[in-house]
C-alpha cells in the first residue's frame, strides 16, 4: 500500500530531475562547480550558448521586434576550429604571445571558458573596424560641384497634361478670387506682365501672384464647341463618337464653318508675319502644322512644320507650288554620308534616291506610260477580248510598288517630317484653305475644320483657359511621409505657357518642384532644326508678339532636342535638371 501512494505522488508531481534539467541552462553559468546527486545521472550538456549567456546576465528577448524594428546592435559570432577550441581564446593568447614572448601552452587553452571571452569579441570587433578605417587603399570620395542651369530647353511640341510637385504648398493655385481672374485675363489681353519680387514668403497672401498665375492659363482657340474637347484631333475618334455634331449632314453648315476658319487662319497669318504672333498650330485630323515667326528656334525667316504626312500629302503639296524640305531624311543621308565617304558611288545612288523621293508622281505616271506601251504587245490579247481597259498590267504595278517603297515606308513616321520655309509658307497657307483632304470626308469628325491654336489673340478666336487643380498629398520617402503638392494642368499647353508658369513657379515655391510632362506624341518631332547653317540666336522683331520677354529670348534659341520632347523637368536650388524621350 505504502508502494502505491509512493508511485502515485511521483506520477501527481514532476520529478525534480525535470525541474533541475529546466533550471540547468540558467544556472549552469552562474554554479559551474556545483554537482548534486540528482543531477549526476544527466549527461553532460554542451557549453551554454549565446542566447542562455544574455539571460542568465538579466537580458530577456523583447517579443515585439520584428525584422523591420530591430535595432541594429554588432553581432557577436563564436568561432570555434575543428577541435573545439575558441579562436578568440586563441587570438588573445597569440596577442599575448607577441608581448611577452613565450609560446601558449596546451593546457592553457583548454582552461578558457568560451563564456567569459565576451568582452574579447568585442575588443576584436574593434580592432577589425580600426583596420578598415586605416585602410591605406580606402580613398575619400571627391566631391564634384553639379553644374547649374537656370532653363530646360525649347520645347514647341504640344502637352497635353502636366503634373507639378513641390514640397511648398500650391494652394495658392486654387479658387482665385473673381477681381484677381478678372485681372489675369484682363493683362493677357493687353499683354501687361507685372514684375514680381524674387522671394515670396506666402503666395497665397499675394493678389499678383494668383492673378499671374490665371494670366498663364489663357490661350486662344477656333474653333470653340463647348460639348467637344477640340484637342487631340488625331486618333480621337472615341472622344467625338456619341456627341452632337449638327454639321454632319447639313451641307451649308459645314461651308459656313470652313469659311469662318480660312478667316482665322489668314489672320493669324498676318499677325505672324507682322511679328505681333510669335507662333500658332493647326490641328487637323491627320497632321499638325507649326508655323513660327521669323526669329524663333533661330531661323530668320517664317517657318513651318508638318508632321505626320504621307506621300499623298506631299504630292498634293507639290503640285500646289509648296516646295520643302525633309529635315530627318536629310540628317540621317547626311550621316550615312560621313560614314560612307570613301564609296563616292553609294553616295551618287542616295542622291539620286533623294532625289525620287521628292519628284512624286509625275516620274511613276512617265514611266507607267512607257510599260504600258512595252506590255501592249504582250497583252494584245487583251484588246481581242475588248476588256484591256478595266484590268490594269500586273507587271507595271509591281515596278511601281518597288520603286514607291521607300517613299512610303516613311509615311506616319517622325521621318516624314515636312519643313517649308520663306515665302512658300504663304502658299501653305492657299494649300491648307483650298485642300478638300484637311478635313474629314466620313467618321465622327465629318465636315468639321482643323483646330487653330494661338498664345494671342486673332480674328474669330475665343479665349479659353487651362484646367488646374490642386490637390496636397503625403508621400513615402526614405521611410517617412512627407507632406507634398501636386498641380495638374490639362488641356492644350503651348510652350510660352509652359515656361511663364516654369518661371512664376521658381519665384513662388523657392526655386523647388518637379514637373511630369505627357507630350502630344505626333508634335514630339517639331524640336528638329529646320536650317544647319542657322545655329545661333537669330534676332527679329517679336518686341510686340504679346509674350513676356524671358519667353521669347528662351523661344528664340535653336531646339536641342532633336526628335524627342521634354518628359520631366526638375528644379532644386534654382537649378534645372530635364529628361528627353
Amino acid at each position: 500500500m505504502t508502494q502505491q501512494s509512493d508511485s502515485w505522488s511521483i506520477c501527481k508531481r514532476p520529478a525534480e530531475l525535470v525541474r533541475l534539467r529546466r533550471k540547468r541552462p540558467r544556472n549552469a553559468a552562474e554554479r559551474p562547480g556545483e554537482s548534486d546527486s540528482s543531477t549526476a545521472s544527466v549527461a553532460p550538456t554542451a557549453p551554454p550558448s549565446l542566447h542562455s549567456q544574455s539571460r542568465s546576465r538579466g537580458n530577456r528577448r523583447n517579443p515585439f521586434v520584428t525584422w523591420d524594428n530591430a535595432p541594429s546592435r554588432p553581432k557577436k559570432v563564436l568561432v570555434e576550429d575543428e577541435d573545439g577550441e575558441d579562436v578568440g581564446v586563441l587570438m588573445k593568447l597569440m596577442s599575448t604571445e607577441r608581448k611577452s614572448g613565450d609560446p601558449p601552452s596546451r593546457d592553457s587553452l583548454a582552461e578558457k571558458n568560451p563564456s567569459e571571452d565576451d568582452s574579447l569579441l568585442e575588443i576584436e570587433e574593434q580592432h577589425a573596424n580600426s583596420l578598415l578605417i586605416e585602410d591605406p587603399l580606402a580613398v575619400a570620395p571627391v566631391s564634384i560641384a553639379p553644374i547649374s542651369n537656370t532653363e530646360y530647353p525649347a520645347d514647341w511640341s504640344l502637352k497635353t497634361r502636366v503634373l507639378f510637385t513641390s514640397p511648398v504648398s500650391l494652394t495658392w493655385t486654387e479658387q482665385p478670387k473673381a477681381q484677381e481672374e478678372a485681372l489675369g485675363l484682363s493683362n493677357s489681353c493687353r499683354a501687361h506682365f507685372s514684375a514680381l519680387p524674387p522671394n515670396l514668403q506666402e503666395p497665397r497672401y499675394w493678389s499678383e501672384v494668383r492673378s499671374a498665375f490665371q494670366q498663364c492659363l489663357v490661350y486662344w482657340q477656333h474653333p470653340s464647341l463647348p460639348w467637344l474637347s477640340l484637342f487631340p484631333r488625331i486618333n480621337a475618334e472615341k472622344s467625338f463618337s456619341g456627341k452632337n455634331s449638327p454639321w454632319t449632314q447639313d451641307v451649308a453648315v459645314q461651308e459656313s464653318l470652313m469659311k469662318e476658319w480660312s478667316v482665322s487662319l489668314s489672320s493669324l497669318y498676318s499677325l505672324l508675319k507682322a511679328g505681333l504672333c510669335p507662333y500658332f498650330y493647326v490641328c487637323s485630323y491627320q497632321f499638325t502644322v507649326l508655323f513660327r515667326a521669323a526669329g524663333l528656334a533661330g531661323s530668320e525667316c517664317i517657318t513651318a512644320l508638318i508632321s505626320p504626312t504621307t506621300r499623298g500629302l506631299r504630292e498634293a503639296m507639290r503640285t500646289e507650288g509648296v516646295e520643302f524640305s525633309l529635315p530627318l531624311l536629310k540628317e540621317s543621308r547626311r550621316i550615312r554620308k560621313q560614314h560612307e565617304a570613301v564609296h563616292q558611288r553609294v553616295e551618287e545612288e542616295e542622291e539620286d534616291q533623294d532625289r525620287d523621293l521628292l519628284r512624286g508622281d509625275e516620274q511613276f505616271q512617265k514611266e507607267d506610260e512607257g510599260l504600258s506601251r512595252d506590255n501592249d504587245d504582250s497583252l494584245s490579247w487583251l484588246k481581242e477580248m475588248g476588256i484591256q481597259d478595266q484590268i490594269r498590267k500586273p507587271e507595271s504595278i509591281n515596278i511601281q510598288l518597288q520603286k514607291e517603297g521607300p517613299t512610303l515606308s516613311l509615311d506616319h513616321k517622325p521621318e516624314s517630317a515636312v519643313c517649308v520655309e520663306g515665302s512658300h509658307s504663304f502658299n501653305l497657307i492657299n494649300f491648307l484653305i483650298n485642300c478638300k483632304s484637311v478635313v474629314a470626308a466620313a467618321g465622327s469628325q465629318t465636315g468639321l475644320p482643323p483646330t487653330l491654336l494661338a498664345p494671342t489673340a486673332f480674328r474669330g478666336a475665343t479665349m479659353n483657359v487651362l484646367k488646374a487643380r490642386s490637390v496636397s498629398v503625403k508621400s513615402l520617402v526614405d521611410c517617412t511621409y512627407q507632406h507634398s503638392s501636386s498641380l495638374e494642368l490639362t488641356g492644350p499647353i503651348l510652350p510660352s505657357s509652359l515656361h511663364a508658369i516654369t518661371a512664376l513657379l521658381q519665384t513662388a515655391q523657392k526655386g523647388n518642384f518637379s514637373a511630369a510632362l505627357y507630350t502630344h506624341t505626333p508634335t514630339a518631332v517639331m524640336n528638329i532644326e529646320t536650317s544647319q547653317e542657322q545655329r545661333n540666336k537669330a534676332v527679329g522683331n517679336l518686341a510686340h508678339c504679346g509674350l513676356p520677354p524671358a519667353s521669347v529670348s528662351r523661344l528664340q534659341m535653336p531646339s536641342t532636342l532633336g526628335k524627342t520632347a521634354l518628359t520631366h523637368i526638375a528644379m532644386n536650388n534654382h537649378s534645372y535638371t530635364w529628361k528627353s524621350g
